[in-house]
């Protein structure tokens, strides 16, 4: 294994036009920025040895953790108090709430928003109260709200449960045999199905003493609570429909007593979910998955002093950010994912080797590797030893692909004093994710060929997240990888990821980003691992990509780009500029090895120009992404660390280009 990238390890791509000398002040203030970044980078590591950033997202979480403690009939009014003033803080001038800063209102935000502020008793004659009850009846209302946020307000009795599409806990009964089974639905779907379908099964409901009729725009009716049909008699999602009735039916054999397999696969569930709390920062380290098996754990009838219920709770409980006057709350927490983009970050602008804090990090890392065999072997039943790194701090069940990539990335960078365990832990984890290649040649987040699309019809599937799709993203960041590895370029894995990068660029040269925000994110990825396989950076398709990156620069010299690109293509490239998205074109630029590209320059010159005294970045935008079009992020390091990747990109290949120039000279 390679420990360090020498100045020429990203190869020798087509001959560059001359390098010009540089003007002193561009110079100087490049220098200037990178070092001050490096610094507040530093400054900011845990004693522990990592980074962490804040995850910050709409204000559905918190809304729905009130409706909640409505439910469980145990509210903190001081607590609920400071929740009011949150979800307050994050209304739209419209009256509405969005899911991404600087999107539209939505309807699911927007009536979890109002329902929450009057569970707290916020009068309904209140301005703001009546600025949001017109913007939910705009979009259609309840009816119009997904299964998921159904399901919740059937919970405290404000929807019926005949409307809600049945989740039946006889999923984790089919075997893998059978064309369609639990192991195809994606990782985070799982988490959050099984304590649903308990949920589904007693159906706990805790009525309050509010109702939502107003949210109704023609009354309650039954035309407007149940599931509209595909106008194609014949059709996928019709036949789920009608099975969803047929599950309706057997509930009443449960109700009596007739349904031979319903013990059993209760039992399952509730084992599957207990087992899986062992060794995670509850089920699945994640907000809904945790909530949920919260509330299943007393729909079960777990007591509130049982110790199942006191951890589900605390874990819930360590996620919130609770202050004077308002609390906010976290989807999750991202340490692993953090440390390892720092770690690269500052290590590639040039940081020493033998830095101490580096070795803190490295140290860190090493311990995070997952050692288990968990829910990966369903789909991925290869003869690897287990290995991989997960996004949170403790979440042994699930390490993923894309993590563990990053975590490689930094491992073969990062200095350490015990290097044959790092060499190990390294070569261990690139053996375990080349085994998650799937058939078309990609690579997804958790699983191996989860892609199913029939499992996109059934009803509870309107969140968007049912599959786990390969993406080009990630398949370029492990090509990135193995570049730097020095893989032969006609090794069969490689040969097959870049046929199908190849396959997923857009007619204007750009690329989907699945994980980050969106085309910008994409892009920047492909150019950057292509460049790392000493691929010809001149070829038509990879000089399409520079172009498109071009194209979209703002006057500013940075890019940006909003989450309503997942909705609509045609804002591609739109988009207040960024300092995260701006970093990533930089660095889609720098691939081509020109450092005086006058675009790429002034990204560089926006990058310095924008930088805080102290050495960070100010950024209001959500360029993170969780479910497209349903949950999107906003990673509080991304600001600061993307950024400086780039300036130590880019003073890299200035040297490249100088000692080029140096050696023709000679």
């Amino acid at each position: 294994m390679r420990v360090l990238i020498d100045s020429d390890s990203r190869g020798n791509p087509a001959d560059q036009t001359p390098v010009t000398p540089m003007p002193d002040e561009f110079i100087s203030k490049f220098q200037a920025a990178l070092k001050r970044s490096q610094d507040f980078l530093l400054s900011e590591q845990k004693a522990e040895g990592y980074w962490v950033g804040e995850l910050m997202v709409d204000s559905t979480l918190v809304s729905d953790t009130v409706a909640y403690h409505h439910w469980h009939g145990k509210v903190d009014k001081e607590w609920q108090r400071k929740a009011v003033n949150h979800i307050f803080s994050m209304q739209l001038p419209d009256g509405g709430w969005n899911i991404y800063h600087g999107g539209p209102s939505e309807v699911n935000a927007t009536i979890k928003a109002y329902l929450a502020l009057k569970l707290a008793g916020v009068p309904v004659k209140d301005p703001r109260m009546l600025k949001a009850r017109e913007v939910a009846l705009h979009f259609g209302g309840v009816p119009r709200m997904n299964t998921f946020s159904k399901l919740y307000l059937a919970l405290i009795g404000l929807f019926p449960w005949e409307y809600v599409p049945t989740i039946p806990c006889e999923v984790l009964l089919i075997g893998k045999w059978f064309h369609v089974n639990f192991w195809d639905m994606s990782n985070w779907s799982r988490g959050m199905l099984v304590p649903l379908a308990i949920i589904n099964h007693y159906k706990p409901t805790h009525a309050v003493n509010v109702t939502l009729d107003e949210l109704y725009p023609e009354g309650i009716h039954e035309r407007d609570l149940a599931l509209a049909p595909d106008p194609e008699k014949i059709s996928l999602r019709n036949f789920f429909l009608w099975l969803d009735r047929l599950h309706k039916l057997a509930e009443w054999f449960v109700e009596h007593g007739l349904h031979p397999f319903r013990k059993t696969a209760l039992k399952r569930c509730e084992q599957w979910m207990l087992e899986r709390f062992e060794g995670s920062d509850g089920l699945a380290a994640i907000f809904p998955a945790m909530l949920n098996s919260l509330i299943a754990l007393k729909a079960l009838g777990y007591a509130d002093d049982h110790p199942q219920v006191i951890r589900a709770a605390h874990e819930l409980k360590k996620i919130e950010h609770e202050e004077i006057d308002s609390v906010r709350i976290e989807p999750c927490f991202s340490p692993v994912w953090d440390t390892a983009i720092v770690s690269i970050c500052l290590r590639e602008s040039g940081v020493p080797a033998d830095h101490p804090k580096m070795k803190r990090a490295t140290e860190w890392l090493m311990e995070k590797e997952i050692r288990f065999a968990g829910d990966w072997i369903h789909k991925n039943p290869a003869k690897v030893e287990p290995s991989g790194w997960v996004f949170e701090y403790n979440n042994k069940w699930n390490p993923d692909v894309d993590d563990t990539a990053m975590v490689l990335l930094a491992l073969r960078l990062t200095p350490t004093d015990n290097p044959a365990k790092r060499d190990e832990c390294f070569k261990r984890g690139l053996k375990w994710m080349m085994t998650f290649q799937c058939k078309d040649g990609g690579w997804a987040a958790f699983d191996k060929d989860c892609t199913k699309n029939i499992l996109e019809k059934v009803p509870f599937a309107d969140h968007n997240a049912m599959l786990d799709p390969e993406c080009a993203d990630i398949t370029a960041r492990i090509l990135e990888l193995l570049g730097y590895e020095h893989w032969d370029r006609n090794h069969h894995q490689i040969l097959d990821a870049i046929d199908y990068v190849r396959r997923q660029q857009e007619e204007d040269g750009s690329w989907y980003g699945r994980w980050g925000v969106n085309y910008i994110y994409g892009t920047w990825q492909v150019l950057r691992g292509m460049r790392a396989l000493n691929l010809n950076m001149n070829e038509d398709w990879l000089q399409r990509g520079r172009a498109w990156l071009e194209s979209v620069q703002h006057e500013d010299g940075g890019w940006g780009e909003r989450c309503n690109t997942y909705d609509d293509p045609v804002f591609k490239g739109q988009g207040p500029s960024t300092a995260s998205q701006t970093a990533w074109a930089v660095m889609g630029l720098c691939a081509f090895d020109d450092p005086e590209n006058p675009a790429l320059k002034r990204g560089i010159e926006y990058l310095a120009r924008t930088q805080n005294a102290d050495g960070s970045w100010t950024e209001a935008e959500t360029t993170g992404t969780g479910f497209p079009k349903v949950f999107y992020l906003k990673y509080d390091m991304y600001r600061n660390a993307w950024p400086l990747l780039a300036l130590g990109t880019y003073r890299q290949i200035c040297e490249r280009a100088a000692a080029k120039k140096n050696g023709a000279a000679k």
